[in-house]
């Protein structure tokens, strides 16, 4: 069943069992044949959309292999807000734009209602570039809007693109800004798919810290439970732990610091590095560092998530506890060291 042609066919002779179809999706996807998978998966969907039961096998079929925050950032309507401004003031009738990460397509389709001529978005995952297929069709935006199921590596400029675009939009950016590859994809779209001066929207990430206090610090740490002593567990527990923005029990307790900036408008490169800052903590009792993230979409428009009570964002707060308890007194200052490799982010 390598072939497509066959598939094909067995999914054309299997429209009127959706039960076969189920099964034949489920077989490919665990021979990680993804793009055919999700072909027979939505024909089992559409052949048996009145069976709940099979509804349900089904799109927990599909469900395996996207990731749940593609339902929470198309709810963020201030991350919506600046991304729309940020493509009405780039694009133009003669706009030809790149979007890497499709997701639901939303994106893709502000370039095309803010006037661009042409908007080509990739996506990686079969499923989700079926989807948003079916979502810019249903939005009257196919003509303007291309999905294409591949890695943004893998595209080629005058076959894909129909030449170098020059407007180039993602939001690829993780809680740490470098944890979806977000780097390395710029560096190659910039060199591979992009006119010279072409705009990069969001232009610039930056990674923010503030020393903070957050009373479940020690949440990652075992001491000793049923009588018994398991703190040699605490050496394989996560240093980190996210935070919705606006938790109420997150106090800031120092001025914010930029540790990493990235200018994406430059298309890098963006070696591995390592950062210092010193923080001077206001008030006593800091037992970690909050850490968040800044984007700059152009010279107007910015979208940050610095935790503050009430608030609300797509993108998680991540709380580094100190690894041993200290005094940090007021007025005390701390240095605050951080590294990453281009994929991850460490912070002590």
């Amino acid at each position: 069943m390598s072939s497509l042609l066959p598939i094909d066919t067995l999914i054309a002779r299997a429209r009127a069992n959706p039960d076969a179809l189920a099964r034949l999706a489920a077989i490919l996807i665990a021979r990680a044949e993804w793009e055919a998978g999700t072909r027979a998966a939505l024909a089992a969907l559409d052949a048996g959309a009145d069976d709940p039961e099979l509804v349900s096998r089904v799109q927990q079929l599909l469900a395996r292999r996207v990731p749940s925050w593609h339902f929470s950032i198309v709810r963020d309507q201030a991350r919506n807000a600046a991304y729309d401004a940020a493509l009405r003031r780039a694009v133009g009738p003669e706009s030809r734009v790149l979007e890497i990460g499709t997701g639901s397509g939303i994106l893709a389709m502000m370039a095309a209602r803010a006037g661009a001529g042409a908007v080509v978005t990739c996506e990686m995952s079969p499923e989700i570039a079926a989807t948003a297929t079916e979502i810019v069709t249903r939005n009257g935006y196919a003509d303007r809007v291309k999905v294409i199921a591949k890695p943004s590596f893998e595209l080629d400029a005058d076959t894909d693109l129909g030449g170098r675009a020059d407007v180039y939009v993602s939001e690829i950016v993780s809680n740490t800004i470098v944890g979806q590859g977000a780097l390395a994809v710029t560096e190659h779209a910039v060199a591979q798919l992009l006119q010279p001066g072409a705009r990069i929207i969001p232009a610039r990430g930056i990674v923010r810290v503030a020393l903070a206090h957050h009373p479940r610090f020690d949440t990652n740490r075992i001491g000793t439970e049923a009588g018994f002593d398991l703190t040699p567990l605490n050496r394989l527990a996560p240093i980190s732990y996210l935070l919705k923005r606006g938790d109420s029990q997150l106090q800031r307790m120092s001025a914010a610091a930029d540790l990493f900036d990235f200018d994406f408008q430059s298309g890098g490169p963006y070696p591995a590095s390592a950062a210092r800052v010193e923080l001077t903590a206001e008030r006593a009792g800091a037992n970690g560092v909050a850490q968040w993230i800044a984007l700059q979409m152009d010279e107007e428009g910015w979208y940050e998530n610095d935790p503050q009570p009430g608030a609300e964002s797509c993108w998680a707060v991540l709380f580094w506890p100190f690894a041993h308890t200290r005094e940090c007194p007021a007025g005390s200052i701390v240095p605050i060291c951080g590294q990453h490799d281009r994929n991850a982010l460490r912070i002590w």
